[in-house]
């Protein structure tokens, strides 16, 4: 574990500019330059299979775009984040309201990730070694996520959670609010809604968010290397002709909601389009 103080060449910059910055941060793993170019993903601990569907995604391209992924390895969907941006081969920082030591990890079943973030990145606290999960660090700590980011994503979120308090702390910051739309119909919607009626960026992929950070040219272009089985039996189904998504739903023999959240990522990732009443065709090029 290194101690990094203020005003060591080694402390981000951009986390000086913030209000009351910590004076000292413990690091598990490295922080480098290139974690000047990071982006925050936040959202519910109780989050839907599509939350983490679009958490592990918008994560794995970002990562494979050059971005850090800054989260705060919590359950649900800050843990899909950095697990996103693992898969992808890239960086990725944890934030904890917790001291970084093996014993102080909090959610303890997330030791094994937080062992393999900070081996290709970084776990990262202001509260030193030994420090237990007290409830009031972990808002403290969101100012840290926000701060080192250029921009904060919020997948889901209920109206009165933590992620929307990295929100505000992001916009009070000057950065980047984004929020991706989900179901009227679910509870983890309301706050990424009321965000988006706020004057949050509506998102639907990572084009979006480097496009309205000026980044769209400053790094790399890359894809998701392959599918994911379900994923690609999708693209097979519509390859010869657009299909709806109740025949989509037939044909695979899946729960509906699991059906919907592959299609909304394959859209994301930009494979396939929707054309009109519900029906899905690939995308060209």
């Amino acid at each position: 574990i290194t101690e990094i103080y203020i005003g060591s060449e080694h402390y981000p910059e951009r986390l000086t500019h913030i209000h009351e910055p910590p004076e000292v941060l413990y690091v598990a793993g490295e922080l480098l330059p290139q974690d000047a170019y990071a982006i925050a993903i936040v959202g519910s601990r109780k989050c839907t299979d599509y939350g983490k569907h679009v958490a592990h995604d918008l994560a794995f391209g970002l990562a494979r775009r050059g971005i850090t992924v800054v989260s705060g390895m919590a359950l649900g969907i800050d843990a899909e984040a950095h697990r996103g941006a693992l898969e992808a081969g890239g960086r990725t920082i944890a934030v904890l309201g917790t001291g970084v030591d093996e014993r102080s990890i909090y959610p303890h079943t997330h030791k094994p990730l937080a062992e393999a973030i900070a081996k290709t990145g970084a776990v990262i606290s202001e509260f030193p070694p030994g420090t237990p999960a007290y409830p009031g660090n972990f808002p403290q700590r969101n100012r840290i996520v926000s701060g080192l980011s250029l921009g904060v994503i919020v997948v889901e979120a209920n109206e009165r959670r933590g992620s929307l308090i990295t929100a505000r702390l992001a916009l009070e910051q000057g950065r980047d609010v984004f929020a991706v739309p989900g179901s009227i119909y679910t509870s983890t919607s309301r706050g990424v809604h009321r965000l988006i009626q706020e004057g949050a960026k509506l998102i639907t992929g990572v084009d979006d968010i480097l496009e309205e950070l000026e980044m769209e040219n400053a790094l790399p272009r890359e894809t998701r290397a392959q599918e994911t089985g379900d994923e690609a039996r999708i693209l097979a189904l519509i390859e010869q002709e657009p299909m709806h998504t109740d025949a989509i739903i037939e044909q695979l023999s899946l729960p509906s909601h699991v059906v919907l959240a592959l299609i909304t990522m394959l859209e994301l990732n930009e494979k396939i389009q929707h054309i009109g009443n519900n029906t899905y065709g690939i995308k060209e090029n």
